[in-house]
């Protein structure tokens, strides 16, 4: 026995399923936005706790160095070669 749908059912159906999708999607897109937003803030915290550490070592580096009674450089900042241009002739 076959059950027929009128066009208005039809199109009925179509929009509810249009819209669950919707729905669903948007379901999704909050799931995955909480899930970055707990990854970003995990790396801030690691990123929190090597600073911390690299700050203790070069505090120590410090001490070290003049301990030793050596100089200390400022970092260093490596600098880009320039780019030559070709004359035209």
């Amino acid at each position: 026995m076959m059950v027929g749908l009128t066009i208005e059912q039809a199109t009925l159906a179509v929009i509810i399923g249009t819209l669950a999708a919707v729905v669903f999607s948007l379901r999704v897109l909050v799931f995955l936005e909480r899930r970055i937003a707990s990854i970003d803030s995990n790396i801030e915290a690691i990123v929190r706790r090597v600073e911390a550490e690299e700050i203790k070592i070069e505090a120590e580096e410090a001490k070290i160095e003049r301990a030793l009674g050596v100089k200390r450089k400022g970092k260093a900042v490596r600098k880009a070669k320039k780019t030559t241009k070709r004359r035209r002739k």
